[in-house]
């Protein structure tokens, strides 16, 4: 436990109070610069618009007032006319926002989510898309908040998710990007759900590498090694067992490394070509398959409704996607919640049974600490009151802890307590107080009566 003498908290809390008091101070210049840009904006228009000039007059006197505004910040033309356009949209086109912004209600990255997702929107929509936009940010993080504005943003459009993803998706492609010193970036446009799964199957892949390396020097006979070194099968293809071993034990890749390499190898090989990670008969690491969280309300479920479901800890994706994976997945199962009949609340054990694990997923998505946004299948299921000291296993004292926040929450000052419906309350060393509401649930219920069984709603897979 880190030892918080009175100086050093007395050190600490100054600090904390003049970050707070910068912080306002940098907003208030950051706002003041936004309303001068969007002056120069509505000064180009206003020049251009005595003369009844054409569109290209009024770009050359909005070039040129660019240039000049570019020269006292020491910025390039087009950034400075770029940032004119942005500073307009934020400062006409979300009044409300800009509000909340300068009376510390929301804090910059709030304001530039609402507008990056608000402007998806048809214009006539900002105003009540802001409204509740802002209602929501003040209450959690922006990187938290992005995907939930996202959806608000799709469920608010004129036009249904499904149909507006068709045509984005029919956009889809690879290009590369050219790099420097003999580097180039691959990049490809695909739907949201295949590039999370390309994404943790390359993950998985690399850790096994990785995770593997002690034991694969330790083994006889070493039939392959990692991507990018010959198969040892004798001196057949260039390789000694001894030769492999000491490769694989000199291997220092990280794991963003090995998964670049396994992504080249796979899509060159069209599978992983030296798979030796354990054994050369069953192929673990091309075993290996991806894994998504998906959120999908019951009524997207069956057809009723057709907006968007939620790739938790991503963004949204499609409907149709989402009834795919939740009809052909083989660990698809319906999620009953009932209090008294329905999802087991508690256990002896201080394992956590599937079932509750399944509902703990559902209810947290990602991790619980304020502000984290790891999905909640990459997290630890955490007792929040320690079960070593206690602490039972039951839905009222576990939730999910990324390994980052599970270890800050064990080895310092912080501390956490659970409160009524999944709220998690922290204290931080200096005794600040922060709340961590429970996510709003992924499937609601409104019946016109009630129900002859336990509501049913889907769980994360």
């Amino acid at each position: 436990m880190f030892p918080f003498e009175d100086d050093f908290a007395a050190t600490l809390r100054a600090i904390v109070d003049d970050v707070a008091s910068v912080a306002r101070e940098v907003a208030s210049a950051q706002i003041a610069e936004l309303r001068i840009l969007a002056a120069a904006g509505r000064l180009a228009e206003a020049q251009t618009a005595q003369r009844n000039a054409r569109v290209q007059v009024h770009d050359m006197a909005l070039r040129s007032i660019a240039a000049e505004v570019g020269g006292v910040m020491r910025v390039t033309d087009r950034t400075v006319q770029r940032r004119i356009g942005e500073a307009r949209t934020l400062i006409e086109g979300f009044p409300a926002t800009v509000e909340a912004w300068e009376q510390g209600r929301i804090v910059r990255g709030h304001a530039i989510a609402i507008v990056e997702t608000g402007t998806s929107l048809p214009a006539e929509i900002w105003t009540e898309f802001e409204q509740v936009a802002i209602s929501r940010c003040e209450r959690d993080t922006p990187n938290r908040l992005r995907g939930e504005l996202e959806i608000l943003a799709h469920r608010m459009h004129p036009r249904s998710f499904a149909e507006r993803h068709e045509q984005a998706a029919a956009g889809r492609c690879v290009r590369i990007v050219p790099g420097r010193d003999g580097m180039s970036d691959v990049v490809a446009t695909v739907p949201t759900v295949i590039a999370e799964g390309i994404h943790d199957r390359l993950t998985q892949q690399a850790r096994a590498i990785i995770d593997t390396r002690d034991e694969r020097v330790a083994a006889r006979g070493c039939a392959g090694v990692a991507f990018g070194e010959a198969a040892s099968d004798g001196d057949t293809d260039g390789y000694r067992d001894d030769d492999a071993a000491a490769i694989i034990a000199t291997d220092q890749r990280s794991t963003d490394q090995v998964r670049a390499d396994v992504f080249a190898d796979l899509l060159l090989a069209g599978a992983p070509a030296l798979d030796d990670t354990r054994d050369t008969t069953s192929g673990p690491l091309g075993a290996i398959r991806a894994r998504v969280q998906v959120l999908v309300p019951a009524a997207t479920l069956t057809g009723e409704d057709d907006g968007p479901c939620d790739l938790a800890g991503r963004s949204p994706i499609d409907p149709a996607t989402a009834r795919t994976l939740a009809g052909s997945t083989p660990i698809w199962e319906r999620l009953f919640h009932d209090p008294t009949t329905g999802v087991t609340v508690a256990t002896d054990s201080y394992r956590v049974p599937s079932g509750m694990r399944r509902f703990l997923q559902a209810r947290d998505q990602h991790c619980r600490f304020p502000g984290c946004r790891v999905a909640a299948i990459r997290c630890e299921v955490d007792h929040t009151h320690d079960h070593a000291l206690g602490g039972r296993t039951e839905l009222s004292n576990l939730a999910h802890l990324c390994q980052r926040h599970h270890s800050m929450k064990q080895f310092t000052a912080w501390r956490v307590r659970q409160l009524k419906g999944g709220v998690l309350e922290w204290t931080s060393p200096l005794g600040r107080t922060y709340r961590e509401d429970a996510p709003t649930p992924a499937v609601a219920f409104t019946p016109a009566k009630p129900p002859p069984h336990p509501p049913a709603g889907p769980a994360p897979f």
